[in-house]
């Protein structure tokens, strides 16, 4: 049996989203909330030729046309914002979401994208030291009545919001490197790798030190959302390769238990099309559900109310 305790079984669709539309991309949005999908979340690539969404914005814009969905971001990269600034932008999506907002965050892993706007371009271990910074930013301004970080990477002086949030907002890391696998563990409320990056053996290894990490730190081990970006497509023709689970709707179910063996219990699918949004939580989701509740990989109702969240700040 998996050590997986306790944890709802999601799915997540958006993502990294090819479409150029903005009404394809509300379908999307109201598609995955009325079927049944757990998450919608969009990537933070604002540099580059390729169409896309800034996600602040393009979120916020579906918090009112949304009805249960929860809404997350893919990750932020952190150089594009400040930690201070992000903090108040959180709570405001949160809020007017009514509590929706997953927040995804990366150290920022492309650095020709932060070069190309004139942001800071940090080291890997300086990356390390800012995101934890900006942790301690935002979550001291989410709860603490003024705050005050000197830090090596960022400071702030007697800073407050008003309001702060009403609950905790959950902070996934997009982390891959032995140091940020660790912070992972010892601060966040999620990890959210994406295979392709790496494939399922690597990933349940550093789900391993996550957890590991998450021990030495005091903190329980599954109260961590193991999540992970698995891009699947339905389509008999077509073979997996790595960052695509794809094939008949036998094969993609088999593909997705496989990961929800690994301890992954959040799989982001990130259809491109209603029509594959349709047939995935009319074939596939159902029939993981049942497979993984039959092998005993999950202690809880696979059918737990998406967007429940516990009022802890």
């Amino acid at each position: 049996m998996s050590n997986i305790v306790e944890q709802h079984l999601g799915f997540g669709a958006g993502g990294v989203v090819r479409v150029e539309d903005t009404t394809e991309l509300l379908d999307l949005a109201q598609s995955a909330d009325e079927l049944g999908f757990d998450i919608f979340t969009l990537s933070d690539h604002l540099h580059g030729d390729r169409f896309t969404f800034d996600p602040w914005t393009a979120l916020s814009w579906l918090a009112g046309k949304t009805r249960r969905i929860e809404l997350g971001t893919n990750v932020l990269g952190l150089p594009y914002r400040a930690p201070a600034v992000l903090a108040k932008s959180a709570e405001t999506l949160d809020r007017v979401s009514n509590g929706r907002l997953v927040l995804g965050l990366g150290a920022g892993g492309y650095d020709h994208e932060f070069d190309a706007f004139g942001l800071v371009v940090r080291t890997p271990g300086e990356k390390i030291v800012a995101q934890r910074e900006a942790i301690e930013i935002l979550r001291s301004l989410w709860t603490d009545p003024t705050t005050t970080v000197a830090g090596e990477q960022y400071s702030v002086v007697g800073a407050r919001i008003t309001p702060q949030p009403s609950h905790r907002i959950p902070i996934w890391l997009g982390s891959y490197g032995p140091r940020a696998l660790e912070l992972t563990g010892q601060v966040a409320d999620g990890w959210l790798p994406s295979l392709g990056r790496i494939d399922l053996r690597q990933a349940s290894d550093m789900r391993a030190k996550v957890r590991a990490a998450a021990l030495a730190a005091g903190r329980d081990p599954d109260s961590i959302t193991c999540a992970t970006n698995a891009t699947t497509r339905i389509d008999r023709s077509a073979t997996s390769s790595p960052g695509l689970i794809t094939g008949s709707v036998p094969r993609v179910i088999e593909q997705l238990v496989e990961i929800v063996e690994a301890g992954f219990t959040m799989l982001l699918l990130g259809p491109q099309t209603t029509a594959q949004q349709k047939l995935l939580a009319a074939e596939v989701l159902p029939a993981v559900r049942v497979e993984v509740a039959a092998r005993g990989l999950i202690s809880v109702p696979a059918v737990d109310p998406p967007g429940s969240r516990k009022e802890t700040p």
